[in-house]
């Protein structure tokens, strides 16, 4: 099999290489022809199709082109297994009934065998040319076809599913990852949750199967805002009855709500439930492991508090409602999860839930070989903190937003500053310090909100942002000193920190974030900070791994360019310059609105000797921030000791035509 549409685009040549078309229209012609089969196309309909408004001599054109492009992977010899063969008004592919997925796939399904719709559930890695751009216009051309496949593969693992009591352990791993597949691209797909309802359920995991029936309805309700259907419902229904559960199982073992300390600041609060294990019993020790050091590394964060895991853990065995769970331990998340090992392979899948709505906030699968266990958990334990910290910080912010202003708390506030501060630009950092300011006054003892002003006026210097920054400078360290004993709150220490950076003083910053990080060795923006330290200190050598602990333990941060910015810099520093400029071009295309991309891409161009970009980028940053000026940003403080770096800065953005005052 040599051509693959399901899940992508990916052709094979006959020696096994993959096969780069020319142009993106290329391929997309490639794929529209193995989609038609032996009947093809007309000439005329391919031409008008995917060059409209050219003319019929020039879209013509265009077509051979592209045609010749695909000839010259697939020459038209007598032996070929693939080939274009036609005439003067109709093209089309003729090759062997084994070699594109959807011709196989579709053999599968109509044999109908046990074994065959095991197969056609693994080549159905995803929708036809998922991932791939294509352009408007051709949606008619490919659209049609995404829907009856997918529609195919939802029949499939329906199909499969009620098919479970009679089949093998092959057959139930194809329907659930073909399950998994659906469900990643679309959450809401019914089908497929019954499925894995269904798979868990033949393997003598109720609990598991009622947890997806909970899943299933909570993504329906925040998507589609409809419950789930009737067959949905008598599935879970069953379940309840056979395994012996009820949605409330209090009614047999009550629970006295757990008394917890004073929170300061009515921080939210979060349990991590005992995890479902789905291996053999032999398995029991390792997933309580991970759920132990999840607790472990989410109670080191000071944004929330963790109820303890002997209180957590006496819903061990029982499916319970997350509504019922919220009450009787008073929180306001619940980390929900399930562990499978199968052979050398481990699989986790956690997921974050509002204990009030039921709604989903956050949900993520790792997978990968165990060689060390206690590694492995201590690994997973990091990322999945690392994930939750920013998803219960988001659902707080739009609490908070909700909230009429007559009763917002100083915590409030900082939740409503957060976004902002985060938000790259002047007006919004602007907010974020009137908001700040709130916090104070409501609170003036409120360590963080006194970091995070902090951060906000020392933004405005190190941007630009502020007419006169050494201003802003002096007002970062006073609101440093006023944050006062800020000691066991790491994100404090982390706001402050930066600050002080962004002030020169690195020195002292370290000390702040190297706290920070003893304390919550898995706050991101932390270990970021401590990257740019690095770069500050002129020791950009240890700073990429710094940047890239960031990075894994927040892939979705808000801050994530700022992260891809100082590994990029790190990268210039020590002499990868046209990975530096790489990064800082995927930057400014991901977040055309971040001004500071366009000074290091300014910089970096011209040291490479690239300076038609860097001139390009020049531009840039002058039609954004007119007022900028080499003299102005080479007396920010973070120069303070890189002078020769400093030096070679000055003199590429000089090159590519900047003003020096």
């Amino acid at each position: 099999m040599r051509i693959r549409l399901l899940g992508g685009l990916e052709v094979t040549s006959a020696d096994g290489q993959p096969i780069r078309f020319a142009t993106r229209k290329s391929g997309l012609l490639f794929a529209a022809l193995v989609l038609a089969g032996r009947r093809g196309h007309h000439r005329e309909r391919l031409a008008e199709g995917f060059w409209p408004g050219r003319g019929d001599a020039q879209s013509r054109n265009s077509l051979r082109q592209a045609l010749a492009d695909i000839r010259r992977w697939f020459p038209a010899a007598g032996s070929a297994a693939i080939s274009v063969e036609g005439d003067q008004e109709a093209v089309a592919l003729t090759a062997g009934p084994d070699e594109a997925d959807i011709w196989l796939f579709e053999r599968k399904l109509a044999e109908g065998g046990a074994a065959d719709l095991a197969f056609a559930a693994e080549l159905y890695r995803g929708d036809v040319l998922a991932g791939e751009a294509i352009p408007d216009g051709l949606d008619e051309w490919f659209g049609p076809h995404q829907v009856r496949y997918r529609q195919k593969a939802l029949q499939l693992v329906e199909r499969l599913s009620l098919a479970l009591p009679e089949a093998g352990t092959e057959d139930d791993a194809a329907c659930e990852r073909l399950a998994e597949r659906l469900l990643a691209s679309d959450p809401t797909a019914e089908a497929a949750h019954r499925a894995l309802m269904r798979v868990h359920a033949a393997r003598g995991h109720e609990n598991a199967a009622l947890r997806q029936f909970e899943s299933c309805r909570a993504l329906l309700r925040k998507h589609l805002d409809v419950e789930p259907e009737a067959q949905t419902n008598a599935l879970a229904a069953a379940l309840q009855t056979r395994g012996g559960n009820r949605l409330s199982s209090s009614a047999h073992e009550p629970h006295q709500p757990v008394s917890t300390a004073a929170r300061p600041h009515d921080q939210p609060s979060v349990a991590v439930m005992a995890f479902d294990n789905l291996g053999g019993a032999d398995d029991e020790y390792f997933a309580d492991g991970v759920v132990e050091e999840i607790t472990a590394a989410l109670s080191r964060i000071r944004d929330f508090f963790v109820i303890a895991r002997q209180s957590a853990f006496t819903y061990k065995g029982r499916f319970v409602d997350v509504r019922e769970v919220g009450r009787e331990l008073g929180v306001n998340y619940v980390v929900e999860g399930t562990v499978r090992r199968g052979g050398d392979r481990l699989r986790i899948s956690v997921q974050l839930v509002d204990a009030e709505t039921r709604a989903q906030l956050w949900s993520e699968r790792y997978e990968g070989a165990i060689e060390d266990v206690f590694e492995f958990q201590d690994r997973i334990a990091a990322q999945v903190a690392g994930a939750i910290h920013p998803a219960i910080r988001g659902a707080e912010i739009e609490l908070a937003k909700r909230k009429p202003p007559t009763s917002l708390r100083a915590y409030d506030f900082v939740m409503r500053a957060y976004p902002n501060i985060w938000g790259r630009r002047k007006d919004t950092n602007d907010q974020a310090i009137e908001l700040l300011k709130k916090a104070i006054a409501v609170d003036p003892a409120y360590g963080r909100a006194h970091a995070l002003l902090a951060w906000c006026h020392a933004s405005n210097a190190a941007y630009l942002w502020a007419e006169h920054p050494e201003s802003e400078l002096e007002r970062a360290r006073a609101a440093v000193e006023a944050a006062g004993s800020i000691g066991d709150d790491p994100t404090a220490l982390a706001a402050a920190g930066s600050a002080l950076s962004m002030c020169g003083d690195q020195e002292r910053a370290a000390t702040f974030i190297e706290k920070a990080l003893k304390l919550d060795p898995n706050n991101a923006w932390a270990w970021a900070r401590h990257g740019w330290i690095a770069i500050y200190k002129d020791d950009a050598a240890h700073a990429p791994e710094r940047f890239q602990r960031a990075m894994m333990l927040s892939p979705m941060d808000p801050f994530a360019f700022n992260m891809r910015l100082g590994m990029a810099t790190a990268m210039a520093k020590t002499g990868s310059l046209t990975q530096a400029v790489a990064i800082a071009r995927e930057v400014i295309a991901a977040h055309p609105d971040i001004i500071m991309s366009y000074r290091y891409l300014t910089a970096w161009a011209a040291m490479s000797g690239d300076m038609e970009t860097a001139r390009w980028a020049a531009q840039k940053l002058l039609a954004a921030q007119p007022g900028f000026t080499i003299e102005r940003y080479r007396s920010l403080p973070i120069f303070r000791n890189t002078p020769e770096w400093a030096d070679r800065v000055v003199e590429a953005l000089k090159q590519a035509g900047l003003p020096e005052r």
